[in-house]
């Protein structure tokens, strides 16, 4: 990898040396060469997102995946009479809950257990009682804990009810099946870091172009104007509003070409299952025990606690690890201690056998008693 260290985290992840290699070259913005990259991923996306529909388009938006997803949140909501209700069991549905609450917009946050999947009776009742919500948004893989929430079951309910839907799918499109339109997903957000395994700088939303149409002029931001990047991209070809980060482009390009060679999502899919297998059951063998079910949990990190022997320090563990080569994640519930490990980007399940036996040798060492 000519890397000190495998990351195996949510992302940024670790990834390939030919999609790094690929940002060498410099791109101009305004170069046709390179706005055609740029409508080959926005047809590329929907043609994974929604397979064979045409009901779908691509919007790509600078930033963290945090951004596009703010993007959503500011442009989609109508400012009079809209109302959104936010599923919520992690830090990533509490982020979304947060931008409504400084967006000002009238929000009914539904909060479930973080150890938890999310209760589809008591979104069932809200929605019954609230007939005034307009629109409901859901985090479908909540990294905080590694869930993986019913977004089939959920998206069901709310368009029974007619409600919009906003699906964060950040770090979950790419390396579980999901179909949009079966699903009859408004709004899919993602980011070019997680599992179509590119580099961060940019996000993408795949949004359902009759809504989208919906929402010229109603944005809360400039830079994060959803419709207006939408329809810059559509009448020139690609182009960006602003400095687009062309060598994250070039890089996701890139990292399309390997999914497909890889064999698509499903085979990606099947691979960061098999890491997940073989790390819980490695780590339930030295002690770690999970802190989700497994039919809760996703293929794409893992949150473990901590061991019981209070000479365990997280710290030490996680730079003991370093050293032999891995980088794991600190953990992020609230209730709990844990520590967190990615099963995503350019991991096999090859590098999961050495992480588990690095994590053994670290375990038996002075430095991190367990």
């Amino acid at each position: 990898m000519n890397n000190p260290y495998l990351l195996l985290t949510p992302g940024p992840l670790s990834t390939s040396k030919t999609v790094r290699e690929s940002m060498l070259k410099d791109w101009c913005t305004w170069d046709k060469d390179y706005n055609a990259i740029v409508q080959d991923i926005r047809n590329r996306l929907t043609a994974l997102a929604a397979p064979g529909s045409e009901e779908y388009t691509a919007v790509l938006m600078q930033g963290s995946g945090t951004f596009s997803v703010e993007s959503v949140i500011s442009s989609v909501i109508p400012k009079e009479k809209g109302k959104l209700l936010v599923a919520c069991n992690g830090a990533y549905g509490e982020r979304i809950a947060e931008m409504a609450d400084i967006l000002e917009i009238p929000t009914i946050i539904k909060r479930t257990d973080e150890q938890s999947v999310l209760d589809i009776e008591s979104i069932q009742e809200i929605l019954e009682s609230h007939k005034d919500l307009t629109h409901l948004a859901v985090v479908h893989c909540e990294t905080t804990t590694g869930m993986l929430n019913p977004i089939e079951d959920i998206c069901r309910l709310a368009k029974k009810h007619g409600l919009i839907t906003i699906v964060d799918a950040m770090s979950s499109f790419g390396g579980i099946p999901i179909d949009v339109s079966a699903l009859k997903i408004d709004y899919m957000i993602s980011s070019a870091n997680k599992c179509i395994q590119g580099v961060p700088g940019f996000g993408f939303i795949i949004a359902k172009k009759e809504e989208l149409a919906k929402c010229k002029g109603n944005a809360r931001s400039l830079s994060l104007d959803l419709y207006d990047q939408f329809e810059t991209m559509e009448k020139h070809e690609g182009k960006w509003r602003f400095t687009s980060p062309t060598h994250v482009v070039r890089a996701f390009f890139q990292a399309l070409n390997e999914l497909e060679e890889e064999g698509g999502v499903l085979a990606r899919y099947e691979r960061y299952k098999e890491n997940q297998r073989r790390l819980v059951d490695g780590m339930q063998k030295m002690g770690f025990a999970a802190l989700l079910n497994h039919e809760n949990q996703s293929p794409i990190i893992t949150a473990f606690m901590y061991p019981k022997d209070t000479s365990f320090t997280f710290a030490g563990f996680y730079e003991a690890l370093k050293q032999k080569g891995f980088v794991i994640y600190p953990g992020k519930i609230s209730k709990l201690d844990t520590f967190r490990i990615g099963n995503i980007g350019e991991v096999y399940p090859n590098d999961i056998d050495q992480l588990l036996a690095a994590i053994k040798e670290t375990s038996s060492e002075e430095a991190v008693k367990l």
